[in-house]
């Protein structure tokens, strides 16, 4: 076999040194460069199918969210959803809370009137086809001006609505009166611990749409009203802090305890004018089913009955103008008053949330 001087073999960005051989040797040579060519060509594949296959996962996702947007839930002839895939928000939202508590303990009448400082923060919220994510910033709190936390989360659908609220506060601060003393105290003298919830069933939802007037996924085309049926709750508890017990040993160690259930039913409507003004109000007053309501003075606890007659309303009001069907505004208000009457303890609370806001559909 006649030799081959040398060769000289570049692949890949290898370059192989010259050096004399034989045709067999080439031939293991060559092989071995189409092995270099195929395991250095695997990864740039791979990789371009991850892509396709991130790709494809992409656009399945985005089918399925689509086809969940625009799922017919609704009679269209009265609502509708609205153009675009995005749509952007800045809100401005408050938020505040009263309480009133008495109750008679050792023949002592005592009587709470408090009230937290009124929270203000402003969000930026987005929303892609259905699923939306906010984050708010609070000033107030950011400069140090107090060290309340509030937590608020909401859900509308067809026919289910719920609305949570956690609020932590140490800004309550209002009268005590104890017998012939009455006495002022001021932020930091009182922790509370506070949670509402309310759930709604609309019976119309096919004509009448909550979140229209609330989150704006949808637009109310006609006027529609609904029967509304509701569960509620109001719970939480309110303290004497520690920091007012070490700076006055004679301040009254107040503990007051607020737990009650109520179930009922109402009415909502949406009053559309002119196609682009929608005006929404909507009650729901529940009867209380259960409490485990209790007012502490010192040490001397007093409970309320199980069982008593007494309510908790829910309100909710929201105006939505929409200037074009990419452009909107509006305010919302949503209040939460408990009416609890007892031979021994009386405690009335009223939570509201209200908010302005503008959004863009995209």
């Amino acid at each position: 076999m006649s030799k081959i001087k040398s060769i000289g073999i570049l692949t890949s960005g290898c370059d192989i040194p010259h050096y004399p051989t034989t045709f067999g040797q080439v031939r293991m040579a060559l092989a071995i460069s189409l092995l270099i060519v195929l395991l250095t060509g695997l990864p740039v594949m791979d990789i371009k199918a991850q892509k396709l296959t991130h790709q494809q996962r992409r656009e399945r996702m985005d089918s399925a969210l689509t086809a969940r947007y625009y799922r017919i839930s609704y009679d269209t002839n009265y609502v509708v959803r609205p153009e675009g895939s995005l749509t952007l928000k800045v809100r401005l939202n408050q938020t505040g809370n009263d309480i009133n508590a008495r109750g008679t303990v050792n023949d002592i009448y005592s009587e709470a009137d408090l009230s937290t400082s009124h929270k203000t923060t402003v969000s930026i919220g987005a929303s892609y086809r259905g699923i939306s994510a906010s984050f708010a910033i609070n000033p107030a709190k950011m400069s140090g001006a107090y060290k309340d936390y509030e937590l608020n989360f909401s859900y509308y659908s067809s026919s289910i609505s719920l609305d949570f609220n956690y609020q932590r506060s140490e800004s309550l601060a209002g009268d005590i009166e104890r017998g012939d003393i009455d006495q002022r105290l001021e932020s930091g003298d009182l922790t509370m611990k506070n949670v509402n919830f309310v759930g709604y069933y609309i019976f119309n939802h096919r004509r009448f749409s909550l979140p229209a007037a609330f989150n704006q996924s949808y637009i109310q085309h006609r006027s529609a009203g609904s029967w509304l049926a509701g569960i509620s709750y109001q719970g939480g508890n309110i303290d004497t802090s520690d920091e007012l017990k070490a700076r006055n040993p004679n301040a009254p160690d107040v503990h007051i305890g607020i737990a009650h259930v109520g179930i009922g039913g109402g009415y909502g409507y949406n009053w559309v004018l002119g196609k682009k003004w929608l005006i929404h109000f909507s009650m729901i007053p529940t009867f209380v089913v259960y409490n485990h309501n209790n007012f502490t003075v010192n040490g001397e606890r007093k409970l309320a009955k199980r069982m008593r007659f007494n309510m908790i309303f829910n309100e909710r009001l929201a105006i939505v103008h929409n200037f074009s069907s990419r452009f909107f505004a509006g305010a919302t208000l949503v209040m939460n008053n408990s009416v609890f009457d007892d031979d021994v303890v009386i405690v009335n609370q009223n939570k509201w949330h209200a908010r302005a806001f503008v959004g863009l559909r995209l």
